[in-house]
């Protein structure tokens, strides 16, 4: 485990230089009903009762949340967004610019056709940039957000002075490099030197490795080109909806990443902010009990 915060979520950033042409589809750990299947997104809906959206990140299958889904289907009506071109699935609209504000719209309009009103949406990592977005930019479609390891600038994680600007270029260059892998053959070790940045466990790492796998190099590059990109800093203000930013803390020693979650999300007018202990960036796979407490707190809130 990579212990220093931002040595780690660097590592989840730059992760997807390592992802390579999907070998195969990951098998989801439980049974789903049928998906429906939009140009950018598709999206699974479990049980009955309160509704609550679930977004995975980047290059992950919506089985990300397996260990949670099952339990709140039981009680709630979950919805678990899958981005296409992950997964082993085919990438639809995702391979070409415009990739975030159509999920974004997607969502929208699945919600709408659900008549789901206004909803609790959980997102992970790029999935959070999304659940950001998705409230600035229908605020009455949003009950709240539950915030998983993700920063409203991506940027940050470089220099504390990041702009848009500055950043493109380098975005560009890695948006090309990782388009370019594709067709190409897998990598199995360069998929397992990332999971092993991003996850803590055994079972984890082998789970993200699978993930990186299966994920579409070219969904993956336009993906993060967007998401290194898009700044959502001046937009925090206007997010009225409770936020509750759920991060990896190490076990021992300062928990740096605190700091930089409090500043990056110091305008957001109401943020709670939730250390999981002993984890990595993919908290739900490495403390999947303390992830779901944290996830029932922020459903009863």
């Amino acid at each position: 485990m990579i212990r220093h915060w931002p040595l780690r979520i660097a590592a989840s950033a730059l992760a997807p230089l390592l992802l390579f042409h999907p070998a195969s589809s990951c098998a989801n750990a439980i049974a789903l009903p049928a998906e429906t299947r939009l140009a950018h997104i598709s999206v699974v809906k479990l049980g009955h009762g309160d509704p609550v959206v679930l977004i995975p990140g980047l290059s992950s299958p919506r089985a990300v949340w397996d260990g949670v889904a099952p339990g709140l289907a039981r009680a709630h009506t979950v919805y678990l967004v899958q981005i296409n071109g992950f997964a082993g699935d085919a990438p639809g609209a995702n391979i070409t610019p415009g990739l975030l504000a159509g999920i974004v719209a997607d969502l929208d309009t699945y919600l709408a056709r659900e008549q789901a009103g206004a909803v609790p949406v959980v997102g992970h990592s790029l999935g959070g940039l999304v659940a950001l977005m998705t409230a600035r930019a229908h605020p009455a479609r949003v009950s709240r957000l539950m915030i998983v390891d993700s920063l409203p600038y991506i940027g940050l994680l470089f220099s504390p002075a990041a702009t848009v600007p500055l950043v493109e270029p380098q975005a560009k260059t890695m948006r090309d490099a990782i388009a370019a892998t594709y067709g190409k053959p897998a990598d199995p070790a360069a998929a397992e030197r990332t999971a092993n940045g991003l996850a803590s466990k055994p079972a984890s790492r082998a789970a993200v490795k699978a993930y990186a796998m299966a994920a579409d190099p070219r969904v993956t590059a336009e993906a993060l080109y967007e998401d290194m990109t898009t700044d959502l800093r001046p937009d925090l203000p206007r997010i009225e909806v409770p936020i509750t930013l759920v991060y990896p803390a190490p076990a021992a020693g300062p928990d740096r990443g605190e700091t930089l979650y409090k500043r990056a999300y110091a305008t957001a007018p109401h943020v709670v902010f939730v250390p999981i202990a002993d984890s990595a960036h993919f908290v739900m796979l490495d403390q999947p009990a303390a992830f779901r407490a944290a996830l029932d707190a922020f459903l009863a809130a």
